[in-house]
């Protein structure tokens, strides 16, 4: 993660168990997806799984090949405001198919989310979309 996050803020994102993904087409035309992720060393890895879906062909992966700058969405909302928080994080996404940073990624997806041994992610090959964060902006009531 980015060495200007905040510690509080590195320590969300390892716990937070779902996000909204934001991408664009190359036209700008906005689409934001929950997805769940994974810290893994200074990058964000989400999987494309086996989940239900009504097409392979996601416009989240044709959105980071048109356009690569995306933005992650981690917040928390709770009724006692005092606890209200968030991070963004800001930068550019590409696709991991295979190879050792691959299966890294997966198994601390498979760590951090049980139900991907359900689903039998495969630890060599699929679709991983990395993002390489440029950017964090963190708040929380203080």
């Amino acid at each position: 993660m980015k060495s200007d996050a905040p510690a509080w803020a590195t320590e969300f994102l390892t716990v937070a168990r779902v996000g909204r993904l934001g991408t664009a087409d190359a036209r700008g035309r906005p689409l934001v997806v929950p997805v769940c992720f994974a810290l893994y060393g200074a990058r964000i890895y989400s999987a494309i799984d086996a989940k239900p879906k009504r097409t392979r062909e996601l416009r989240r992966l044709r959105n980071i090949a048109e356009n690569p700058r995306v933005s992650l969405v981690v917040d928390e909302y709770d009724e006692d405001w005092t606890r209200l928080r968030y991070v963004i994080v800001e930068g550019r996404a590409d696709l991991v198919t295979d190879g050792e940073e691959f299966s890294g990624a997966v198994d601390r997806l498979v760590t951090k989310y049980p139900q991907y041994r359900a689903l039998t992610l495969s630890r060599s090959s699929g679709v991983l979309i990395r993002i390489n964060p440029e950017r964090v902006l963190a708040w929380k009531y203080q």
